[in-house]
């Protein structure tokens, strides 16, 4: 078996870190030895997060945005320069491979961001007959999460040649900015639900990153504390709930990330426009009764009958014991009283709440 990869930043973490996990290959810190105070920082002031293991891929060539467009189901040929777009990988019957985001450099250069790492073949596959080279550059690109609301002020602090009030949500600087004397790329995105930036850098810039960013107050959180916030806000998660070639976009509340409208043409768009016009489920948050937690991909079921399953469960901080659910459309009424399996043969009542339970109108992350 191969050695779990460490990131550019583990040299530094690991003088801190409480622990580490092996996940797809990659080391993550667990925790810095308080997980109440991580959460905190993400929710109430500024966190910092070692996410170099996201799966990046260069798209290259005068048709890498056809070519990302073919696999993607947003709107990639209607994109600007230094705009960013989030939706589905979906295969030719319009089902998820995976999810992620798409950067636009320019007209022939983009950065495609997956969460899984085997998606070479897929790519490939893809987009035969196109001019385009594609490139897995993860270990060549860390990246580093500052996600919390005072995080516009700490960047603000650090970035010494650009103005952090001109990114408007979902954009990034195309150019290299720099943070701790460091050259790096800036964007305003995240995975918390909360105002927050991504920052790319070279491997030999991570030390000088890492210190500026912690050294203006940002406190370094692990992936303990990820399940309760993406749960909280909603997030999705390949392998966790969704399998690839399962389920469609719309089971998963993607709808408004379909662009069937859009002028680019893309895999299974046929097929999902059928989909659309009646979804036959929705994805939404059940608050559950009690503390102990199902499992992951435990059934949910309403009068005894099968009508979904918990995807991902987690104990919330300000919401208690919750989890992410693919359920009927017709038991996805806000209110409606669920029973979920547990391990033990028993179940567990709860109820459908709007899909994400924090912050559900997204109005933190676009202040």
């Amino acid at each position: 078996m191969s050695p779990s990869r460490q990131t550019a930043f583990h040299e530094i973490t690991s003088a801190s870190a409480a622990g580490f996990m092996e996940e797809a290959g990659w080391l993550w810190v667990t925790n810095y030895g308080d997980v109440e105070a991580e959460y905190r920082a993400v929710r109430e002031g500024v966190g910092m997060w070692d996410l170099s293991p996201l799966n990046k891929w260069e798209f290259r060539g005068p048709e890498a945005l056809e070519a990302a467009q073919r696999v993607h189901t947003n709107d990639i040929v209607g994109m600007r320069d230094g705009q960013v777009r989030y939706g589905a990988f979906v295969d030719e019957a319009g089902l998820l491979v995976d999810d992620g985001t798409v950067f636009r450099h320019s007209a022939s250069h983009l950065w495609v961001c997956t969460n899984g790492n085997e998606r070479a073949e897929y790519f490939d596959e893809a987009t035969k007959g196109l001019d385009v080279q594609i490139e897995y550059i993860a270990p060549d690109l860390p990246s580093l999460q500052i996600q919390g609301p005072k995080s516009r002020d700490l960047v603000r602090s650090i970035l010494t040649d650009a103005d952090v009030d001109e990114l408007r949500y979902f954009t990034f600087f195309p150019q290299p900015v720099t943070i701790g004397g460091a050259p790096v790329w800036l964007s305003r995105t995240g995975f918390s639900g909360e105002l927050g930036y991504e920052v790319f850098l070279r491997p030999e810039h991570a030390t000088a990153v890492w210190g500026a960013v912690e050294g203006a107050g940002a406190t370094p959180y692990g992936v303990d504390i990820i399940e309760p916030v993406r749960v909280e806000t909603g997030m999705i998660v390949t392998d966790y709930d969704y399998e690839p070639h399962r389920r469609t976009p719309y089971d998963l509340g993607l709808d408004r990330l379909v662009a069937l409208e859009g002028q680019g043409e893309f895999m299974g768009k046929d097929q999902l426009r059928a989909v659309a016009a009646d979804p036959p489920n929705r994805f939404v948050t059940i608050r559950l009764e009690g503390e102990t937690l199902p499992e992951y991909g435990a059934g949910v079921a309403v009068a005894g009958a099968d009508v979904g399953v918990l995807t991902s469960p987690a104990t919330s901080p300000a919401f208690g014991a919750i989890g992410l659910a693919i359920v009927r459309t017709d038991v996805a009424t806000i209110g409606t009283p669920v029973e979920v399996a547990m391990p033990d043969g028993t179940t567990r009542g709860g109820t459908v709440d709007v899909l994400a339970v924090y912050d559900p109108k997204k109005e933190r992350p676009r202040a």
